[in-house]
Formats: structure tokens, C-alpha cells, sequence
């Protein structure tokens, strides 16, 4: 018997279908999370654990926030819902005005979803019907990177380079750059990798494949998350922008996690210096409190769609919760406290503290690299001869049980704890993950 069945009014746990999990084996051993506060989960039995890794990439101001809960509460009572299409409501105008003061400069029109991956699709359609507009409707194709996760919609797995993510579904027109993972060249690199810029150079083989007037854009991560935090190489994103521009094809950055502070600047494009055409961004958008997400776009794109007739609709797409105005309140609260605390820019001052914590780990039992940028790091473990995905698995599993969340994809630990995580905590973080790692035969 469980933790969990011995507790009283415990919830059956057969009718939820839980994503991107294995349902039996977690609902064999259950781990249930029943509040938050700060950098801390407690768990329904009681338990403490530290958040290593801001819920899910998005709790970047930290648990139970009273100001975004009263806000929310606020708007719930004084307007519950407008819809967006054909009509509004102030505060959907008033948050995309918010959003565009810390943007990289010119990109300035905001298109609201509800999360990364209607963010993305939202990016890949805007991108098809721009070029449309433009006269060139023959750019019906898309690429992506190996490795890549950009959402489950079906823009966003076809543009993705994860295989699960790909191979029970029919994929939209796209190929993919290779990715930047070279753990024989980079192993313990400690923030950009230096060697990895040439990859980049394939992009206009890829072009020159295709036909570059067939293709309408290019999707990366700034730094990779979900396949294990793997941060683009010195100079590869400036090099994609360079060929993007010559070409005459879009450039997308899913910057889902990484926007918001994760790397010290609002937006990794920003931190890398390298604007892209559109941006994609959802999670700490609201603190994780709602979902919500949006697409950033530049002003030339915006306004090439604001022709013909005023009374056309000049892009049939959006969502019913398109700029929900309780999302809106929240994510209003969120940037009030981001700008109050100077989380948007408080990881530049920590990084250092982090990158020395994460590399102590350096030489354990087992870790075959560690990587790390700005308030997101990974330690990749060596594979169990047989059985991938289990010694990392086990890892996860003994840290929640010692109380430290982390986040698990195959063999890679990856952390990336709120925004307001101090010293103490991180060095407890990674002494604990440490810990940890010396028991995992």
C-alpha cells in the first residue's frame, strides 16, 4: 500500500490520463503535490521540497504570490470573461502595451495563446500566411532542429526534433537542422559552448535543398530545454539570422522557457543579441498561475497583413481564451512583480554562484557532462547498459523522496529553480542533488 492510499480522502487516481508521464508506473507510487509557498512544494503527506525547477520552467517569481492571487481574484468578480473576437476588454490592450516595453526592440505587435504550444502554431501559421500576403505562397515549408521541442501541436511536433513527440502523428512539411549537442567537444562547458558554429552552416545546405523560396521559416530554441538544456554555441544564432536574412525566410525563437529571466535578460534574444522576426512565449508569462502565452511579432509583419478593405478580417486565427482577462490580471501582477524584485535580470547576478554550484558536481558517479546558462543548468547521466532513462529516473525519484524537485528527460537532470531562489538555496540544491547521485549504482 502507498503513501497515498493510507491517506484519508485521498482521490482515486484511475480517471486522470496524465500527460507526457507513465501512467502505471506513477500511479503504482504517486507523488502528489499539495501546496506551494516560495521556493518550496509540500506534498500531501506533509513533506518539504525545494523547487529546482520552477514547477515547470514557469513559477519564475516564485510559489503563492499574493499579489497575482488577489489580482486574479479581483478580475474574476469585476469581469469573469470578454471575448477577443470582434469585441475587447482594456486590459488585453493594456498587458500587450506591458509586454512590448521589455521586448527586443521591434518587436512590438502581440498576439495572444494560451500556452507554448499554441504559441508555436500560432508563430508557424502567421509565418505561412505572411509570405501569402506577400505574394510568395509557394513558402510552404518549415525547419526545425534535432532535438527541439516547440509544443504537441501539430505545427509544433512537425517543426520538433524529438522522435516520441513525432512518430504515432502525421507531421506538417519540415526538415531539420542537426543539433548542438557535442558532448565529446563541449563536455563541462560552462555557459555558450565554443565549439559547435559551423553546425549553423547547414542551414543554407538545408535551403539550398528545398529551394529557399519554399521555405518559410526557421524555429529554434535559443537554448534547448526540453531535450536537457543545451544553450545555442558562440555565434550560431547570430549566423542563423544572417542566412535567414539572405534568404528572405522568417526567424522564430521559442523562447517558452527561456523567456522572462531565465538567462539574466527578459529574453534570450536579448541575451544572445539576435532578434528574431517572432517569438514565442507562454509559461512565466503568469508566473504559471494561469495559461497563457503569446507571440511576439515584428511591426513589418504585423502591418503587411493591414491591407485591403478595413472591414476585412486580416487573420482568421485566434482562440476563444484568446487574452482572457483573468490571465491578463495575472500576468499583469506578474510583470508588476518582476519590475518591483528585478527578477528579469537577477539571474545575471546569481549565474556565477549557480555555474560553480552545478560544476561541483563535476567527477560523481557517473555524470558524463554538466551544462549550464544564466538560471538553467543539466547533468547528463551515463545510460544504464540496456535500459535508458533508468539511472536518471532513479535519480529523479530519490530526490523528490529527499525533497528537491528536479526535471527528468531520459538520463538528464535538469534544474531551473524561480527566479528568486537565493545563494543558500542553490548550494543546498545541488549538495543535495550530489548527495543523491553518489547512491545511484
Amino acid at each position: 500500500m502507498t503513501v497515498h492510499q493510507t491517506l484519508k480522502n485521498a482521490p482515486s487516481l484511475d480517471a486522470f490520463w496524465m500527460p507526457f508521464t507513465a501512467n502505471r508506473q506513477f500511479k503504482a507510487k504517486p507523488r502528489l503535490l499539495a501546496s506551494a509557498k516560495g521556493m518550496y512544494y509540500r506534498t500531501d503527506d506533509g513533506r518539504e521540497v525545494l523547487d529546482g525547477c520552477a514547477g515547470l520552467w514557469c513559477v519564475n517569481a516564485g510559489h503563492g504570490r499574493q499579489e497575482i492571487a488577489e489580482a486574479v481574484g479581483r478580475q474574476v468578480s469585476e469581469l469573469d470573461f470578454a471575448p477577443t473576437f470582434q469585441m475587447a476588454h482594456p486590459l488585453a490592450f493594456r498587458l500587450a502595451e506591458r509586454l512590448t516595453e521589455i521586448a527586443p526592440k521591434g518587436l512590438d505587435r502581440i498576439f495572444f495563446t494560451n500556452s507554448g504550444s499554441e504559441s508555436v502554431d500560432t508563430a508557424l501559421k502567421i509565418a505561412f500566411a505572411y509570405h501569402r500576403v506577400r505574394g510568395e505562397g509557394q513558402r510552404t515549408k518549415l525547419i526545425g532542429r534535432e532535438k527541439g521541442y516547440h509544443g504537441v501541436g501539430f505545427g509544433g511536433i512537425s517543426v520538433g526534433g524529438l522522435v516520441n513527440n513525432r512518430r504515432m502523428f502525421p507531421t506538417l512539411q519540415a526538415d531539420h537542422l542537426p543539433h548542438t549537442l557535442d558532448i565529446a567537444r563541449n563536455a563541462f562547458s560552462k555557459g555558450t559552448p565554443p565549439h559547435g558554429l559551423e553546425l549553423a552552416d547547414s542551414l543554407e545546405g538545408l535551403l539550398n535543398l528545398h529551394g529557399p523560396e519554399t521555405v518559410a521559416a526557421v524555429i529554434v530554441e535559443p537554448v534547448a530545454g526540453s531535450a536537457g538544456v543545451i544553450p545555442a554555441p558562440e555565434g550560431y544564432l547570430q549566423k542563423l539570422r544572417a542566412t535567414c536574412d539572405k534568404y528572405g525566410v522568417l526567424l522564430i525563437f521559442d523562447e517558452v522557457i527561456t523567456g522572462f529571466g531565465r538567462l539574466g535578460q527578459p529574453f534570450a534574444a536579448q541575451y544572445f543579441g539576435v532578434t528574431p522576426d517572432l517569438m514565442t512565449t507562454a509559461k512565466g508569462i503568469t508566473n504559471g498561475n494561469l495559461p497563457m502565452g503569446a507571440v511576439f511579432a515584428r511591426r513589418e509583419i504585423h502591418d503587411t497583413f493591414m491591407t485591403g478593405p478595413e472591414t476585412a478580417i486580416e487573420l482568421f486565427h485566434g482562440y476563444t481564451y484568446s487574452a482572457h482577462p483573468v490571465a491578463c490580471a495575472a500576468a499583469l501582477a506578474t510583470l508588476d512583480i518582476y519590475k518591483k524584485e528585478a527578477l528579469l535580470t537577477r539571474a545575471a547576478d546569481l549565474a556565477p554562484t549557480y555555474e560553480a554550484a552545478v560544476h561541483g558536481m563535476k567527477g560523481l558517479p557517473n555524470v558524463i557532462d554538466i551544462r549550464n546558462l544564466g538560471l538553467m543548468a543539466a547533468v547528463e547521466l551515463r545510460p544504464r547498459e540496456g535500459a535508458p532513462g533508468a539511472r536518471g529516473y532513479e535519480a529523479m525519484v530519490k530526490a523528490f523522496e529527499s525533497g528537491l524537485l528536479v526535471r527528468l528527460t531520459g538520463d538528464t537532470l535538469a534544474f531551473s529553480p524561480p527566479l528568486i531562489v537565493s545563494e543558500a538555496e542553490i548550494d543546498r540544491m545541488f549538495s543535495m542533488m550530489g548527495d543523491i547521485l553518489k547512491g545511484v549504482a
